[in-house]
């Protein structure tokens, strides 16, 4: 009886150490900068993490919008959807991956140089703006 219940144990506490997927999650995007990154952990155990980016042919300097997070439904991984909106072509392009947060986000396209030069820029501004209100 001792040794049934030991592999109950077993068997249970295997299941229960089996971690899910987890993906970095981005609700919004702009050219390739995520607004609001978080991590998401995977409902099913045949999830996969995705990375899905929209573009406009038209604006061929304008990088597009993305998405990322976890992907129930892999039959749209790895391909490209084009259709159009108010007579305005588009693609989103999906790839997948299935390894824990592989799907890298990028919180900033902006140098340090440019970092500081906005610092900067919003710091005189602003001790402008008091020194302007004291006089």
């Amino acid at each position: 009886m001792g040794k049934i219940l030991l592999g109950v144990i077993v068997a249970v506490a295997s299941l229960m150490l089996v971690d899910s997927l987890s993906c970095n999650k981005c609700s919004f995007g702009l050219v390739g900068v995520c607004v609001g990154p978080t991590k998401e952990t995977c409902s099913s155990n045949i999830s996969v993490c995705y990375t899905a980016v929209t573009t406009f042919p038209v604006l061929s300097k304008f990088s597009g919008f993305n998405t990322q997070g976890c992907l129930d439904n892999t039959t749209s991984c790895n391909s490209t959807f084009t259709d159009s909106f108010l007579s305005t072509n588009y693609s989103t392009q999906t790839n997948c991956c299935s390894s824990d947060n592989c799907n890298p986000i990028q919180t900033s396209a902006a140098t340090a140089s440019s970092k500081m030069t906005i610092t900067a820029t919003i710091g005189a501004a602003v001790l402008a703006s008091v020194w302007g209100s004291l006089l």
